[in-house]
C-alpha cells in the first residue's frame, strides 16, 4: 500500500466520525425556549397543541367600574318613605221589610238607595242581595201540663232546628216555674242538637211566661245588631213574679229584638173545646193573644198551627224575613283616615228622587222598615 491509499483511509476514517457525531444530535428532542413576557400562545408539546387561556397583561388598563344604582329620592322635606293609602269601601247591610207582615221586600235597584255619611250623599257603587245569619234564642215552654203540648212544642224546635244554616247564632231557653240555659249563643249545631234532646220529661206544671220573656230580652240586650227570640209555647202565665203591662213596657225598651211566636196545643184545645168551661177557654183566648201582641210589638209574626205539616211553611215565612237582605257598597267622600266616628242614614227614593211609596195590588199603601247599622268608624291613616 502505497502513501496515497493510507492518506485516504485517513480521510474516510475522519468523514466517518463526523457523520456519527451528527446522527446523535439529530435523534434528541427539541429544547423548550425559555418563557418570554407573554406566554399566552399555543405552547407545542409533543401529544399536540395546548391552547392557554389568556392572562391579562400587566400593563392593561382595569375593566370600568358597573353604573350607580339610581337611587328614588323622596318629596323634598321628607325622610320617611311614602305609603299611599286607597279611600276604603265601606259596605252596608240592609233589610226592608213591610210593617204588616215583616216580609222582604225584593227587587229593589241600586238606584232606590239613598245613602248619607254625615249629612253628605254618597253614591252607591255596587248593590247585591245575600242570605244573612241569625242570631235567635229558642224560648220553648217545657211544663208538666199536658202531653200534646209538649209533643208541639218539640215537632216545633226540631222544625226550626232544620231550619237553622251554618253560621246560624242559636241559644235554647227552657221555662217552667223556673227559666232554664241549655246552651249559650253557639254555632255548634250538635250541642243545639243535643239541648233538644234532652227535653223528655218536664218538672213543674207551671208557666212563668212573663218571667222568662223578661229574663230573655235582659240577655239578648247585651249583644250587639238584630237578635230574634222564637217563643213556642201556649202563652199562658201562671205564676209570674211580673204582670202583663210590666212585660209590655220591657219589650217596648228592648230595641233590635224580633220575636216570633208559635202557640202550641192547637189541634187538642179545637177537640176539647165543647167540654171546655167557659173561664178556660178565656184564659187559652187571652194566651193567645199575649203571643200575639209579644210579636206584632216588635215587628214579628205569630203563627197558630194545629198540624205538624205546617210548620215547614212557617219556617219558611219566617226565614224569608229575617235572611234576605241588601248589601250596598260606597266609597266615602270623606278621604280622612282619622278615626272618626261616621254616621250613615239609608233611605229609599224613587227614579224623581223622591221617597219611595209601595202599594199592594189594591192600590192602597204600605208601610216599610229599612234596617241599617247607623255609622262606622273610619281607619286611622298609616304612619
Amino acid at each position: 500500500m502505497n502513501m496515497r491509499d493510507l492518506i485516504r483511509l485517513a480521510v474516510a476514517a475522519v468523514l466517518g466520525i463526523v457523520l456519527s457525531a451528527g446522527t446523535v444530535v439529530a435523534q434528541q428532542p427539541p429544547t423548550t425556549p425559555a418563557p418570554t413576557g407573554d406566554d399566552s400562545g399555543p405552547v407545542q408539546q409533543n401529544d399536540g397543541i395546548v391552547l392557554k387561556k389568556k392572562q391579562p397583561k400587566d400593563d392593561a388598563p382595569p375593566p370600568p367600574p358597573a353604573p350607580a344604582e339610581e337611587k328614588i329620592k323622596n318629596p323634598k322635606g321628607l325622610d320617611l318613605p311614602v305609603i299611599r293609602v286607597n279611600v276604603p269601601v265601606v259596605t252596608v247591610d240592609v233589610s226592608v221589610l213591610l210593617d204588616k207582615n215583616r216580609q222582604f221586600v225584593p227587587g229593589l235597584k241600586a238606584g232606590n238607595f239613598r245613602v248619607t255619611e254625615d249629612g253628605v250623599p254618597q253614591p252607591v257603587s255596587d248593590l247585591r242581595t245575600m242570605k244573612a245569619p241569625i242570631t235567635a234564642v229558642m224560648l220553648l215552654e217545657f211544663a208538666s201540663n199536658n202531653w200534646y203540648f209538649i209533643q208541639d212544642m218539640q215537632n216545633t224546635a226540631a222544625a226550626f232546628f232544620r231550619s237553622l244554616k251554618e253560621d246560624d247564632y242559636i241559644a235554647v231557653i227552657t221555662y217552667d216555674l223556673r227559666t232554664r240555659i241549655l246552651t249559650d249563643f253557639t254555632k255548634d249545631k250538635m250541642m243545639t242538637l243535643q239541648a233538644l234532646q234532652t227535653l223528655t220529661i218536664p218538672g213543674f206544671s207551671d208557666t212563668n211566661l212573663f218571667d222568662a220573656l223578661y229574663e230573655t230580652l235582659d240577655r239578648v240586650s247585651r249583644i250587639e245588631g238584630r237578635k230574634y227570640i222564637v217563643l213556642v209555647g201556649s202563652g199562658r202565665d201562671t205564676f209570674s213574679k211580673i204582670n202583663l203591662d210590666t212585660i209590655l213596657k220591657k219589650i217596648k225598651a228592648s230595641s233590635n229584638v224580633t220575636i216570633f211566636a208559635i202557640g202550641t196545643g192547637q189541634l187538642v184545645r179545637t177537640l176539647a173545646e165543647p167540654g171546655m168551661g167557659g173561664i178556660q177557654r178565656l184564659d187559652y183566648l187571652q194566651a193567645d193573644n199575649q203571643m200575639k201582641t209579644f210579636a206584632s210589638m216588635t215587628g214579628g209574626l205569630s203563627f197558630f198551627p194545629q198540624f205538624q205539616g205546617a210548620l215547614p211553611e212557617i219556617f219558611a215565612s219566617i226565614n224569608d224575613s229575617i235572611r234576605n237582605q241588601y248589601v250596598l257598597s260606597y266609597k266615602p267622600s270623606n278621604p280622612n283616615q282619622d278615626g272618626s266616628y261616621r254616621k250613615i242614614k239609608v233611605t229609599l227614593v224613587d227614579n224623581e228622587g223622591q221617597p219611595l211609596k209601595m202599594v199592594d195590588e189594591k192600590g192602597k199603601q204600605l208601610k216599610y222598615s229599612i234596617i241599617a247599622r247607623d255609622g262606622y268608624t273610619a281607619r286611622r291613616e298609616v304612619e
